[in-house]
């Protein structure tokens, strides 16, 4: 249906609930003269008299009668719903969707994000643990957080956090059976544990800043994993070296013991 048929439809709904057409032009917001020509204009597209008219009333024929049954529940449907979803300007409500790396949805995203949802429970957040780069478009999601660095082309980003910066650590038995590195070539010599963000993008070469001097590592070992949180029993057990966020290992949570920055990192956002 046309919209200017549909409009033609409400017209003459303002006329037959009213049974007026001054009345039924002023809920318009139109004039009389203007919702009479509508009027005619409807009858004559159905090919039928909706409206009996006479300088004191108006009344429904038959035809107009069962028009107005057929459109009135439908109408007051429609604008209940309508009345229901700008209540949403009022009243935060409805589902957000994220892409978050797992170091982000721990240390970033959930410390932020719990206190606010108590606060509006007709939010739903549906996040989606991905460290690959994700097509936010394409996977239908209202955002993706990500190192500030990694940023897919045409992407809009706004800062959430504060820099942050890695460390390299290891097991006390793994550093005295296989010392202590001092520079970052030094980590050639060392069994390390690799990370790959995404089952399609190179692994991650180790990167560190000193001095305005910067230095890439690609480190090799037994182990790769996908996300930082499997590195950390890896470790622990002694099977070499990894490079994780500075956070992660200053959690009292057992962490294998700190080896501190070969050198400092380059500040990821």
């Amino acid at each position: 249906m046309a919209r200017e048929d549909f409009n033609d439809y409400l017209a003459f709904l303002a006329v037959a609930r009213e049974l007026s057409f001054t009345r039924g032009a002023t809920k318009r917001g139109i004039s009389q003269s203007t919702l009479s020509h509508v009027i005619r204009r409807l009858e004559e597209r159905l090919g039928m008299t909706l409206l009996m008219r006479t300088t004191r009333n108006v009344s429904l024929t038959d035809a107009g009668q069962r028009l107005m049954e057929a459109l009135s529940p439908r109408i007051d449907e429609i604008e209940a719903d309508i009345a229901r979803i700008t209540e949403l300007r009022d009243i935060p409500a409805g589902t957000v969707r994220l892409t978050v790396s797992d170091h982000m949805i721990h240390h970033c995203v959930w410390p932020r994000l719990a206190p606010v949802l108590k606060n509006y429970p007709d939010i739903k957040v549906e996040m989606a643990q991905e460290n690959g780069f994700v097509d936010v478009i394409e996977g239908r999601f209202d955002a993706g957080v990500r190192l500030g660095e990694g940023l897919i082309q045409d992407m809009v980003a706004v800062r959430i956090g504060p820099d942050w910066r890695l460390a390299v650590i290891g097991s006390p038995a793994y550093l005295a059976k296989a010392g202590v590195p001092k520079h970052p070539h030094d980590l050639l010599n060392h069994t390390c544990i690799n990370i790959r963000q995404g089952h399609s993008i190179p692994v991650y070469a180790w990167e560190f800043e000193k001095n305005g001097e910067e230095v890439v590592v690609k480190v090799d070992g037994q182990f790769t994993f996908t996300s930082i949180y499997p590195m950390l029993p890896a470790v622990e057990a002694g099977y070499g070296l990894a490079l994780v966020p500075y956070d992660v290992v200053t959690l009292p949570r057992g962490m294998p013991s700190f080896l501190g920055k070969v050198c400092p990192t380059g500040d990821r956002q």
